[in-house]
C-alpha cells in the first residue's frame, strides 16, 4: 500500500481535527507548504490535502492548496468541501491528480456522474461513516444510508476509488476499523484508500493482512505529526515483508 500523509488546511494553518470537531483541534504548523515538503523530502509517494474551511464553512483555501500543489512533484489529492463540478475543474487546472468529492455524491450525485464523465481517473468519492452508516456536511450530518450500498452505487457511476474514514476512529489513534474496510473490500471492485485511526505499525500489517485486491492506499495523519513512527518505518510496514524484510 502507498502510505499518504495528510495536510489538513483550516484557516492557512496545518491542522488535525478529532473525530472531524471543529472544537477539538490541534495545530502542528503555520505552514502547509513546508509540512507537504517535508512528507516529500520522506519519501512519500502521494499527499492527501483536505480543505477543512470549504468543508466546514465553504471557505475555499483553493489558493493555498494550489501553492501545495505547485511545490511539490508527488501526485496530490485534495478533498473537503467539493461540491460543483467547477470546485473540481479548479483543481485539475490547478495540477492535482485526485479530485474527491464527499456529501455531493449523496446530496447531488448528478454532479459527481458529471465529473467523473469528464475525469474518469482523477474522481474518486469519500465515503465517511459512523457505525456502517454515511455521514455529510463535514460530518455533521448523519444519515440512514448504508456505506458498502453508496460505494456500490458510486462504482456503478464509474467511480473506480473511494476513500472510507471511520469517524469515530479518526484523529483518535485506536486503529482502523479492519471490519468494515474488508466488508468493503468483499463486496465491491473498488480501489480503496483506508483513513482514520492509524496508531501503529501493526495497524498498517493488519491492513495488509486483509489481503483486499483493491485496498491499495492508507492516510496517515496524526500518528506521524504526533511522531508515534516515522514515515520511512510506515512505508515498509505497507509495503509487506518484503520491504521488512521477511520471505519475498
Amino acid at each position: 500500500m502507498i502510505v499518504a500523509p495528510a495536510v489538513d488546511v483550516r484557516r492557512g494553518r496545518v491542522v488535525r481535527l478529532r473525530q472531524g470537531r471543529v472544537g477539538d483541534e490541534t495545530v502542528y504548523g503555520t505552514d502547509p507548504i513546508e509540512a507537504a515538503l517535508r512528507w516529500e523530502k520522506e519519501g512519500a509517494e502521494r499527499l492527501h490535502v483536505v480543505d477543512l474551511d470549504a468543508a466546514i464553512d465553504g471557505a475555499s483555501q483553493a489558493g493555498v492548496i494550489g501553492d501545495v500543489i505547485g511545490a511539490l512533484r508527488i501526485p496530490v489529492e485534495v478533498g473537503g468541501g467539493l461540491r460543483t463540478v467547477e470546485d473540481a475543474r479548479r483543481f485539475v487546472e490547478l495540477g492535482v491528480d485526485r479530485v474527491i468529492f464527499g456529501t455531493a455524491a449523496v446530496s447531488h450525485p448528478e454532479v459527481v456522474k458529471e465529473a467523473v464523465a469528464t475525469w474518469p481517473r482523477e474522481v474518486a468519492v469519500a465515503i465517511d461513516a459512523r457505525d456502517g452508516r454515511t455521514a455529510v456536511a463535514g460530518w455533521n450530518e448523519q444519515t440512514a444510508i448504508d456505506a458498502v450500498d453508496l460505494a456500490r452505487e458510486v462504482e456503478g457511476w464509474g467511480v473506480a476509488r473511494v476513500q472510507y474514514t471511520d469517524i469515530a476512529r479518526d484523529g483518535t489513534l485506536v486503529g482502523p476499523n479492519l471490519a468494515a474496510i474488508a466488508r468493503l473490500g468483499r463486496r465491491t471492485g473498488l480501489c480503496i484508500t483506508a483513513s482514520g485511526g492509524v496508531s501503529t505499525l501493526d495497524d498498517l500489517r493488519r491492513l495488509c493482512a486483509l489481503e483486499l485486491p483493491g485496498l491499495d492506499e492508507v492516510i496517515v495523519g496524526r500518528a506521524l505529526y504526533d511522531g508515534v513512527f516515522i514515515l520511512a518505518d510506515a512505508i515498509a510496514a505497507a509495503f509487506g515483508p518484503t520491504r521488512e524484510g521477511g520471505v519475498p
